[in-house]
């Protein structure tokens, strides 16, 4: 998919004019106004997949504090940390600040302009426990407790698996992750590949299945 002609939404620095518009968009029940702009992906709205993928994939565990664990030990939990993998102008974001507010929301793009919207996006809605980073900007020894996301299947078979080995292998114990991934660009295939690729550490199942897309479930066991 492009953003506008030939740019694809992955550049780095889109090269398209950055022509805010304000979109009014339905996020998990959730009435919400965005900003988007050209050069990022569905900068026109609310794309179907993602649309899926946050119909669908379960609430995430929330943060907790001084609960009792089954022994009967109380425990102390810090937040949650969450991934939004991908995050273009925020939708996956916005639900992830929204399903709980104490905890530490990572929304990584390599896109520039996307990684702005988002933090506008976030800020303008009230979320104040969002980060927006660049890849390689991510503590490299921070672990997540769920990961959603809408994977970039276009910029090819093998940077896809690169990227998602670079972070699935970084939930936590116990820790889940959703793919949504369009039934006829590969995502069964998809699906058994990352089966093989992460192991047996790993447990990766069809979640659900609408409008001609996967939502692929990763568990870490």
């Amino acid at each position: 998919m492009t953003a506008q002609g030939n740019e694809q939404y992955f550049s780095a620095t889109p090269s398209s004019d950055d022509i805010r518009r304000v979109l009014h968009v339905t996020i998990r029940g959730k009435q919400t106004d965005v900003e988007v702009s050209n050069g990022v992906f569905s900068s026109g709205r609310l794309d179907l997949g993602t649309s899926v993928l946050l119909r669908h994939a379960p609430e995430p565990a929330a943060s907790a504090n001084n609960h009792t664990d089954p022994n009967g030990d109380d425990e102390t939990t810090g937040p949650r940390t969450f991934l939004d993998l991908g995050c273009g102008w925020g939708p996956i974001t916005l639900a992830l600040a929204e399903a709980d507010p104490e905890a530490n929301v990572w929304a990584v793009d390599v896109n520039e302009r996307a990684l702005a919207l988002t933090e506008r996006n976030a800020t303008a809605n009230g979320y104040g426990n969002v980060h927006v980073s660049l890849p390689d900007d991510v503590p490299e020894d921070l672990r997540f407790d769920t990961i959603w996301s809408n994977p970039p299947i276009r910029i090819g078979k093998e940077a896809l698996h690169d990227m998602l080995m670079t972070w699935l292998p970084r939930l936590s114990r116990d820790g889940e992750a959703y793919l949504v991934v369009q039934r006829n660009l590969g995502s069964d295939s998809l699906m058994k590949w990352l089966a093989d690729a992460l192991g047996s550490g790993f447990a990766v199942d069809k979640y659900a299945s609408s409008k001609g897309y996967r939502i692929i479930e990763i568990l870490r066991r």
